[in-house]
């Protein structure tokens, strides 16, 4: 039976099934033996908890401080200041902190000599990748322990827990939806079912429910690690020429509200990476998309969006040019730049004239076709190739001329 609630202030039903032990919590497979041991140690320590919305995260943290035995305060970050934290931590031992990463550097340093002295246990959450939303120096006061999005298995588990909870008889292929659209999320699969627990049973069935059920809406990282991963899987679909997977990670990121404008200059960037000069359209598409972003905004902005990543994944692919530079790059880091050689100098004075700047330059327009065979290089340069032309797409033809007027100056 559901437990009783407040009708003025009804428990969620992720709060209802919040479980008491270690031993009842669903998901996290990889890390249960290593939280068994941490609880039966005795041994409090500080902690990040880091993982995807809905994997658990707050809920082991009040089951450690409750193993541990320690008076404990659960806090959001959000909606607190240090004035306001200053006074409450006086009177408990564990500080759960969710969401420590709306805190800013400055304020994560608050906890530094604490945590030093042991004069607190912090027990952190974060759905953001530590190495970038937290300071090194509180990461090194700190263990972390890495959640996993919930498995179908474990959200089946979950999802049949909280119907039996609710005397709710949910069709199987309904529970089967509803898991699929949580995406991993226990507390949306949780707030789906609470949700489902209100209509009436002819409702029920999967042919009616897609029509009834509300929008899911996919919880952004901005920042976090499926922020990179998803940029990322975006970059290397275009990279290996699949529009199909391009366009799939295109709309994860729009759907979970990522800023277009990012996008735009990662398209700019694989434009000239990746495609270079086997298709130089392909940067002038991804500059002109986001002029394209700046002008229309969204939601109407994914269609230039669109139109550009397939583009760009469809774009035969050199990144010749960027390899070009990672090659002069180097030889400047180990060697540093070398002389200018003097004919390549600019001869802007007299006594520039008499050091010989300038002199023995051969103007390339004054010869046929507007080339002469001459050193640029400095000496000990001398015929170095930092550049290597690749087959695909233009660049062979952008290369041909080259390579011609070369073989008539041998």
């Amino acid at each position: 039976m559901p437990t009783q609630q407040n009708k003025k202030h009804p428990v969620p039903l992720a709060e209802q099934l919040r479980p008491n032990s270690i031993e009842e919590f669903i998901g996290q497979a990889h890390l249960k033996t290593r939280l068994k041991a941490i609880i039966h140690s005795h041994r409090a320590q500080s902690f990040l908890l880091f993982g995807p919305p809905g994997c658990g995260k707050s809920t082991l943290a009040i089951l450690l401080a409750k193993a541990w035995q320690k008076n404990y305060l659960r806090i959001s970050a959000p909606e607190t200041n240090l004035a306001v934290l200053r006074k409450k931590i006086k009177e408990i031992e564990v500080l759960i902190l969710d969401e420590i990463h709306r805190f800013s550097k400055a304020q994560q340093d608050f906890f530094l000599p604490l945590l030093e002295t042991g004069e607190l246990i912090l027990l952190a959450t974060t759905t953001e990748n530590p190495s970038f939303s937290i300071t090194r120096q509180l990461l090194s006061r700190l263990h972390i322990l890495k959640l996993a999005s919930l498995t179908h298995q474990e959200l089946l588990l979950l999802g049949q827990k909280a119907c039996k909870h609710l005397n709710l008889t949910l069709p199987e292929q309904s529970l089967e939806l509803i898991i699929s659209l949580s995406n991993g999320d226990a507390r949306t699969l949780l707030n789906l079912i609470e949700y489902l627990s209100n209509l009436e049973p002819d409702q029920l069935q999967p042919e009616t429910l897609k029509s009834i059920l509300p929008e899911i809406v996919i919880k952004g990282d901005r920042g976090g690690d499926s922020h990179y991963a998803l940029i990322s899987a975006l970059i290397k679909s275009i990279r290996g020429s699949d529009p199909d997977a391009a366009l799939y990670y295109l709309a994860c990121l729009l759907e979970s509200g990522e800023d277009p404008r990012f996008i735009c200059r990662r398209l700019i960037l694989s434009a000239s990476e990746d495609i270079g000069l086997a298709d130089p359209n392909a940067l002038n598409l991804a500059v002109s998309c986001a002029q394209a972003i700046d002008l229309i905004g969204m939601p109407e902005g994914f269609i230039p969006l669109a139109q550009t990543t397939v583009y760009l994944a469809l774009a035969p692919k050199s990144n010749s040019t960027y390899a070009a530079y990672l090659n002069a790059q180097k030889e400047v880091r180990l060697n540093g730049p070398l002389s200018v050689p003097l004919h390549l100098r600019n001869p802007s004075t007299k006594l520039h004239k008499e050091w010989g700047y300038g002199h023995g330059y051969k103007y390339p327009h004054s010869y046929p076709e507007s080339y002469v065979k001459q050193d640029y290089l400095p000496e000990p340069l001398k015929n170095r190739q930092f550049y290597v032309p690749k087959k695909q797409g233009l660049e062979p033809k952008l290369n041909l001329w080259l390579k011609q007027v070369k073989q008539k100056n041998k």
